[in-house]
């Protein structure tokens, strides 16, 4: 159906809801976190941990750049983390079988240390304040991100993943495929989200240049 017949109200952004990084909680942990890390330079397209370390056994802090976290088993995209992040605060209190794989998206500078230090380093320094705040705002996002995708039909599923886009810094959008970055997220066919980013485009929702995301003009929520 083409878009300009698609029903519902049209929308635009404001129906995301914004997300406050708890930075002032992130300065404190690396303060104390740093001088124990082992620092890396990574460049776009590369893995952030060397081959021999698994990702579920080490807390991970970007301080430059954007990386991407992907479930290994099924190679589903959980999300970019964009600096200043960190990844894996808590792994260390319990063991995790599932593995992921965390990616540059650009080149990316930070420290990694084993996550059972971290703990450690929690404890000795009394940060666990701190680190209730920022694994606080990584649930939200992973509520944010199931509630945009579990039990939504196809659309919906494309349509949350636009307006994310949308929110990403400019370098980041013209850097990620939006046809890449939907069926990495959510497993829909690239037929199906090719079909209705072709609407999209023909409605004059969205603008795209060369696979890229512009920019969203409005959203129909039904299609």
């Amino acid at each position: 159906m083409p878009v300009m017949q698609m029903a519902g109200i049209v929308v635009g952004l404001p129906d995301m809801p914004q997300l406050n990084k708890p930075l002032i909680e992130f300065d404190t942990l690396n303060q104390h976190l740093h001088a124990y890390g082992t620092p890396f330079v990574v460049a776009e397209g590369e893995s952030i941990l060397p081959a021999d370390k698994q990702a579920n056994q080490y807390t991970i802090i970007i301080l430059q750049g954007c990386a991407s976290l992907t479930r290994k088993h099924n190679d589903v995209l959980l999300g970019f983390a964009q600096a200043p992040c960190v990844i894996g605060l808590a792994a260390g209190v319990m063991p995790n079988q599932t593995d992921y794989q965390i990616a540059t998206e650009m080149q990316c500078s930070g420290y990694y240390l084993p996550a059972a230090q971290t703990l450690e380093l929690l404890e000795k320094h009394h940060l666990w304040r701190e680190a209730f705040h920022w694994m606080t705002w990584q649930h939200r996002v992973l509520e944010m991100r199931d509630n945009q995708l579990v039990g939504s039909n196809s659309y919906n599923q494309i349509r949350a993943s636009l307006l994310t886009m949308a929110k990403w810094d400019e370098a980041l959008r013209l850097r990620v495929g939006v046809m890449n970055y939907i069926q990495r997220r959510t497993r829909i066919s690239r037929s199906v989200i090719a079909e209705v980013l072709a609407a999209l485009r023909q409605g004059e929702y969205i603008r795209m240049h060369k696979g890229k995301l512009l920019s969203i003009n409005r959203l129909p929520l039904d299609y």
